[in-house]
C-alpha cells in the first residue's frame, strides 16, 4: 500500500472515532439515567447490525459490482442517512459557556473534574478490568474453531452470524434487566454471567471436537457478552457530566479500549504456550478481579445518581 493509502486509512479511523464520541456524547445528554440501560442495548444492537452490513452485505456486493462502485455506494448511503437522521434527531439545548473559556480550557476542566473526583482510581481500574476476561477470550475464538477443523462456512455462520445475533439478543435483554435491577446489581449479576460463559469454551477445549458443543459455546458466550456490555456502557455514561459528555466519555472509552489492546497483544502468545483449555480457564480468572472493585463502583453510582 502506498503512503497516501496509509494516510487515508488514518484519516478514516480518526473520523470514525470522532463520530463515535459525538454519538456517545449525544446519547449521554439525551437519555435520562433510567434510560441508559435500554438505550445501550439498542446502541449495541445497531452497531452489530452495521457490522453485519459492512462485513457481510457490502463484501458480497463488492464481489459482484466491484470495489469502486461498492465503496462509492456505501459512502453515499452513509452520507445520505447521516444527513437525513441528523435532521430528525431531537435537539438538545447546550449549556452556555463563558465566552472567556477556550475549548482547551473546557477540555482540561472536564478531565480535572473526572480525575479529581474521590475514588476515581479504583473506578478506572474497574473499567479496565471488567471486560478483561471477555476481551482475552475474543481473539482466540476463531483460531480455536480453525484448529478444531471446522469449515470456513461453519465459522462464518456460527461465530460470525449466529454469534452476532446472540450478542444483539443479550444486549437488548441486558438493557431491560439493567433498567429493572439498577446499574450496580446488573453489573454484578450480568458480569458474573459474562465471566462464567467462558467456561463453555473451557469444556469445548477439554472435549473431543463436537459441532453441538462448539455451537453452544458460541451462542452462550456471545449472549452473555451482550448481557454484560449493556450495564457496563450504561455505567460509563452515567458517571459522565452531561456538560462535558464528549471529552469525559472519550477518556473512559480509551480506558476500556486499553483492555482490548492488552488482551489482544498477548492472547496468541499465551495460548501457544499453555494451550487452549488452560488459556480459556485463565480468561475466567481474569474476569473476577473487577468484582473486588464493585463496592467503589457502588459508591460512584449512588453519588452520581444524586447529582
Amino acid at each position: 500500500m502506498s503512503l497516501w493509502g496509509w494516510v487515508l486509512l488514518l484519516v478514516m479511523a480518526c473520523a470514525s472515532a470522532t463520530q463515535d464520541i459525538a454519538i456517545d456524547a449525544y446519547s449521554i445528554q439525551l437519555l435520562d439515567r433510567k434510560e441508559l440501560g435500554p438505550g445501550n442495548g439498542i446502541r449495541v444492537t445497531t452497531y452489530r447490525i452495521a457490522l453485519i452490513a459492512a462485513g457481510g452485505v457490502f463484501l458480497a456486493v463488492g464481489g459482484v459490482l466491484g470495489w469502486s462502485s461498492t465503496i462509492a455506494g456505501a459512502a453515499l448511503l452513509m452520507a445520505g442517512s447521516s444527513l437525513f437522521l441528523s435532521l430528525k434527531l431531537p435537539q438538545i439545548v447546550q449549556p452556555v459557556h463563558q465566552t472567556s473559556d477556550s475549548l482547551s480550557r473546557r477540555v482540561w476542566a472536564s478531565f480535572a473534574e473526572l480525575f479529581g473526583s474521590a475514588g476515581f482510581v479504583p473506578v478506572a481500574l474497574f473499567i479496565v478490568l471488567f471486560k478483561l476476561g471477555d476481551m482475552a477470550l475474543g481473539p482466540m475464538i476463531r483460531p480455536f474453531w480453525v484448529d478444531q477443523e471446522f469449515s470456513p462456512v461453519q465459522i462464518g455462520i456460527v461465530p460470525g452470524t449466529i454469534g452476532v445475533v446472540s450478542t444483539i439478543v443479550g444486549a437488548l435483554l441486558g438493557g431491560m434487566l439493567t433498567e429493572k435491577w439498577g446499574l450496580y446489581q446488573a453489573m454484578w449479576i450480568l458480569g458474573v454471567a459474562q465471566a462464567g460463559s467462558n467456561l463453555v469454551y473451557v469444556l469445548a477445549a477439554a472435549s473431543s471436537p463436537s459441532a453441538l458443543l462448539m455451537y453452544t459455546a458460541s451462542v452462550v458466550e456471545s449472549l452473555c457478552g451482550g448481557l454484560g456490555t449493556a450495564p457496563f456502557l450504561a455505567f460509563l455514561m452515567s458517571i459522565c457530566n452531561k456538560t462535558f459528555a464528549a471529552s469525559q466519555y472519550a477518556i473512559l472509552s480509551a480506558l476500556f479500549g486499553l483492555t482490548r489492546v492488552v488482551a489482544g497483544s498477548f492472547s496468541g502468545i499465551v495460548t501457544e504456550s499453555i494451550g487452549y483449555m488452560a488459556y480459556f480457564s485463565l480468561t475466567v480468572v481474569l474476569a473476577f478481579p473487577a468484582f473486588l472493585l464493585l463496592p467503589f463502583v457502588k459508591h460512584w453510582v449512588a453519588e452520581h445518581e444524586t447529582k
